[in-house]
């Protein structure tokens, strides 16, 4: 089932760039970052508590806080760099460079986390890279 929710954040991921793009017309993207994270954070609070999965909370360690409080970091560092790309550049040069993320991660976990990199995924990543920069480039 991984694949199927995979292929719903794609698409929702997509439906994020066009909306957002929209959204941070004629505003600041900060504010507009902000707007969008309060919706975030109230959707899946809600959801936390409607399907009763605050329990969690107690089992919680000190690493699982420090790695999601450092990830949290990171996503809100990447969703303001992300309205203020797509407040000043094109949605469809935009979104290919933002998914560069995609090889850095595959780069990221070989370094960090000691995965292995197959044939499969270094060409998978070098053709990300290189589409990346076919779309990117003008």
């Amino acid at each position: 089932m991984w694949w199927f929710y995979a292929i719903l954040s794609a698409i929702f991921a997509s439906l994020t760039a066009i909306f957002a793009k929209s959204g941070v017309a004629n505003i600041n993207s900060n504010l507009a970052t902000g707007i969008r994270t309060v919706v975030v954070l109230v959707m899946i609070w809600l959801i936390i508590l409607l399907k009763g999965e605050t329990k969690g909370m107690t089992a919680l360690s000190k690493q699982n806080i420090i790695f999601l409080i450092l990830s949290g970091i990171a996503t809100g560092l990447s969703w303001l760099f992300y309205f203020k790309a797509l407040q000043t550049g094109n949605v469809s040069q935009v979104a290919p460079i933002d998914k560069l993320s995609l090889a850095l991660t595959i780069i990221l976990a070989i370094i960090f986390l000691g995965e292995t990199l197959t044939i499969k995924t270094a060409i998978g990543a070098s053709l990300i890279i290189a589409g990346t920069l076919v779309l990117a480039i003008n």
